[in-house]
């Protein structure tokens, strides 16, 4: 891709001027590489209905650059509308479909910016409408026998308490949690820097037992590696910065050890958080900030957890609820 120059500068905008993350440029570059295999697809977009695949899509060589910028500058609303019904055909999810037009619709925005284009083919097209589906997240009691479940008699089991702390207790997503540095830590204050999304920085407070699992876990180290220093808080077994997928790898079985029988993502951690902050009678801007939102509309969907406890609450316990239950 980065032999079409129309794509590199778009990337290059995304990283430069929004401060896109590399996990974010890759999933912008694949599904504009998919487009483009769409484009170049038997010499013309297929029409809507068509079965072209995904598998198919994966086969076909792209253009010369020449010829490919022609046609990515000469798409129409009709070609998009094809494209989504080639990703319907092939089996896409209704987020992922959304998810991939977004990244056209941002390409195409930034043509326009730049002057290649007068309109964007893209913006007459409606992005599907999404299933709701609320954050799986674990209740109080559930978080008490996850966190637990570590052994912090050892060095790794010190280390994953601390992991598992410290999501839960800032409302941290993985991606952050690995990104932190021994000197982002301030444990006086009791409070995180916390490197977010669009490198956007924030202070997360910690809570006493975070800051505590964290402590324990750092003398453990200092007295297996040598003082920790600056550089990762967390490190894998080799010593070096450990990963988000080896955080999710180890949850399942802290799942067991907790007796949760349920399948949850490290991210539910972080869902946990924001539920029982609203449950305790937070604010919800608060909670916002607390999460490193950036519309309150992303942190409004904890709501509908917390008012579905309310509601039970209030079966439970309001009388005349009670009189129309029996």
């Amino acid at each position: 891709m980065g032999q079409l120059p129309l794509i590199q500068r778009f990337l290059d905008s995304l990283e430069v001027e929004r401060n896109f993350s590399a996990h974010t440029l890759r999933g912008y570059t694949t599904d504009l590489r998919q487009f483009c295999q769409f484009l170049s697809a038997a010499g013309s977009p297929p029409p809507v209905g068509s079965q072209l695949d995904a598998e198919q899509l994966g086969l076909i060589e792209l253009e010369d650059s020449p010829s490919l910028t022609r046609r990515i500058l000469a798409v129409m609303p009709l070609d998009v509308r094809a494209y989504l019904g080639v990703m319907r055909n092939s089996g896409y999810s209704k987020a992922t479909i959304a998810r991939k037009l977004a990244a056209l619709r941002s390409f195409y925005k930034f043509l326009v910016r730049i002057e290649e284009l007068v309109s964007s083919p893209v913006s007459v097209i409606r992005t599907p409408r999404q299933t709701k589906r609320l954050p799986r997240c674990l209740d109080e009691g559930q978080m008490d026998r996850l966190l637990s479940a570590p052994d912090a008699g050892t060095l790794l089991g010190a280390r994953d308490r601390a992991i598992l702390e410290t999501i839960y207790s800032a409302g941290l997503r993985v991606s952050e949690l690995v990104g932190l540095d021994v000197e982002d830590l301030d444990e006086f204050s009791e409070v995180v820097r916390v490197r977010g999304k669009g490198k956007k920085e924030r202070l997360a407070p910690l809570g006493a037992k975070a800051v505590e699992a964290i402590e324990h876990y750092l003398g453990m180290r200092r007295r297996a590696f040598g003082k920790p220093g600056r550089g990762p808080l967390f490190l894998n077994k080799a010593g070096k910065r450990i990963s988000a997928r080896s955080i999710g790898r180890k949850l399942p079985k802290y799942l067991l050890l907790a007796d949760i029988n349920i399948h949850v993502s490290p991210h539910a951690l972080r869902h946990s958080f924001a539920t029982h902050m609203l449950n305790a009678g937070a604010d919800l801007r608060a909670v916002q900030e607390l999460l490193g939102h950036k519309s309150l509309s992303t942190t409004q969907i904890y709501t509908h957890l917390t008012t579905r406890r309310l509601k039970e609450v209030y079966d439970r316990a309001h009388p005349m609820a009670a009189a129309k239950a029996t």
